[in-house]
């Protein structure tokens, strides 16, 4: 296995910002969205592009409604600290739209996280892994509960990753946003830039890998997120 080297700088951030409230861009092509307002079995991608969403699980890990404004939203387990803990995560089979490529691309979520439920690291979504293919990923790190943007050329075995400078694990709703826009990662709290990387102009994330939410699997150590979701959304461009 190749070895992967981390790039961090969180230094002001470009001016770009989703709009309030769900927080999709404009500008590109949405080519997955979800408002989690219907049936939990299966989730059915509102951009029009087909990535339904399947329920994965292990060891009774489930998903719950919740209400989040006019609709609903996400549950997903709390923090497990025992030996057997429940997996669950909402996944899409692999598709090209979802591979920006070397193009810009933003992808987000609205998230609530309790600071209780804070751990080392909660994956919120996700296309590819770092150490087996290329990546494009939004989580929640460490105990601090701070959130951060991550991509992983699928050339040159580097992470890079804009963590932001606030937290967001302070049991409120949140709207996260990632942003490749050129040479620069920036990530968004609120519409605000609270964290930048500079990555290379080549940098290209295309993989086989579903597209997967809340986790990055059902598998032991699978980076489960602890709280509840809405609004996820992928555009390129």
């Amino acid at each position: 296995m190749r070895s992967r080297w981390l790039a961090l700088l969180t230094v002001p951030a470009l001016a770009w910002a989703p709009p309030a409230g769900a927080g999709v861009p404009t500008g590109g092509v949405v080519t997955a969205r979800y408002t989690f307002n219907g049936r939990s079995g299966s989730v059915i991608d509102a951009s029009g592009h087909g990535h339904t969403l399947r329920i994965v699980s292990r060891n009774g890990g489930t998903v719950r409604a919740v209400v989040h404004g006019q609709g609903t939203a996400f549950a997903f387990p709390p923090r497990c600290t025992t030996a057997v803990c429940p997996h669950v995560a909402l996944q899409a089979p692999s598709s090209a739209d979802l591979n920006p490529g070397n193009r810009n691309f933003g992808y987000g979520a609205d998230v609530l996280l309790a600071p209780s439920l804070t751990s080392d690291g909660q994956n919120v979504v996700q296309k590819g892994y770092s150490t087996t293919s290329s990546q494009w990923k939004l989580q929640i790190d460490g105990l601090a509960g701070r959130p951060s943007c991550v991509l992983v050329d699928m050339h040159l075995p580097v992470i890079w990753i804009a963590v932001s400078s606030v937290s967001v694990a302070n049991g409120r709703w949140h709207a996260l946003a990632c942003r490749r826009a050129g040479t620069a990662l920036v990530v968004f709290v609120d519409g605000v830039p609270r964290g930048r990387a500079a990555v290379p102009a080549t940098l290209s994330v295309a993989n086989r890998r579903p597209l997967s939410i809340g986790s990055k699997g059902s598998f032991p150590d699978n980076d489960q997120f602890n709280g509840a979701l809405d609004n996820v959304w992928v555009e390129i461009g």
